[in-house]
């Protein structure tokens, strides 16, 4: 695969199409006809380009998921052989009830260039670019981590931002950090937009920490490795039928820890395209028989950081 900022560029149609096609659906509080919409979109953008295409993170296994499903091809089946990870949107409930930070998210790597992630939990940790190996740790508790973090930023542990879903599960990891003294953001849904966060200094986030999927997991390592940031995870397994899915895709290490460049060990190219109004990007617009939208492209070879904004027909 030719890892050049065209390619980038071009392949920018497929998260569009699916922004588009899922904004249509955006506030109608139906989640499965919102994903449907996105995925047909992308599934027909990705048929479009000449590439020979392989998803490694899709929407299910084969019998699970009727189209871009693990394993798939797509492409037309000429150029090079490249993997495919993505999620046509995410953020299904977020664009259901028409909130923020719903995203249309791929990544492509060269073929074998990202971990055939099970869907599974995975517990992770991220942080953005600039500091030194191993500033964080994943088996550290959240609010170390966070001071860890300040130190080696130069400010206050009052001067963190630390992203984290908001669930039961991540009760403790948020109270740690809140007494440590924290700004502590939370959000519903999209812990994609959550790590990717930590990039972009103008939302105060510096950390992204917690469990939430494996798959997703991947597709943020992709964008981490983009602008050089961090991340690690480790798969997190409930009972033995997630083990046996992990199986199937390869893995057999059930307690191994992740770091970044083994979630994606080659070059990648990272596109998100705004559903919904987001602090990471604008949502689609749709006047006057014209789309507007935002998207993000990120391209580790070339480190191309770059936003593109597009207006188009519909």
């Amino acid at each position: 695969m030719s890892i050049s900022d065209e390619f980038a560029f071009a392949a920018a149609r497929v998260p569009i199409a699916a922004a588009i096609a899922s904004f249509r659906l955006a506030g109608r509080g139906d989640e499965k006809a919102a994903d449907q919409a996105a995925v047909d979109a992308m599934r027909t953008a990705l048929n479009a380009m000449p590439i020979k295409g392989r998803i490694v993170i899709g929407e299910g296994e084969r019998d699970e998921a009727p189209m871009l499903y693990i394993g798939e091809e797509v492409g037309t089946g000429s150029g090079d052989a490249i993997d495919i990870a993505l999620d046509p949107l995410e953020g299904t409930t977020l664009t259901a009830k028409a909130m923020a930070n719903a995203l249309a998210v791929i990544a492509f790597s060269l073929r074998g260039g990202m971990l055939h992630a099970p869907d599974t939990y995975m517990d992770k940790l991220a942080i953005g670019p600039g500091y030194p190996a191993d500033v964080v740790d994943l088996d550290a508790p959240a609010d170390v981590n966070a001071r860890a973090l300040a130190k080696a930023k130069g400010v206050k542990v009052e001067d963190i931002g630390v992203c984290v879903l908001d669930r039961p599960r991540h009760a403790d990891i948020i109270s740690a950090l809140r007494r440590a003294g924290c700004r502590v953001y939370l959000i519903t849904d999209g812990d994609v937009a959550g790590v990717i966060n930590c990039t972009k200094p103008e939302t105060g986030i510096d950390m992204y920490v917690g469990q939430g999927g494996a798959p997703e997991g991947v597709l943020a390592a992709a964008a981490l490795k983009c602008v050089g940031g961090q991340f690690q995870g480790r798969l997190v397994f409930r009972n033995d039928d997630e083990k046996a899915r992990a199986e199937r895709t390869g893995v057999t290490d059930f307690k191994r820890r992740y770091a970044l460049n083994e979630l994606v060990s080659k070059d990648a190219i990272f596109l998100a395209t705004g559903v919904t109004n987001g602090s990471l990007l604008s949502g689609v617009r749709i006047s006057g028989g014209v789309a507007e939208t935002h998207t993000l492209v990120l391209n580790s070879f070339t480190r191309t950081v770059c936003e593109l904004r597009v207006k188009q027909p519909v």
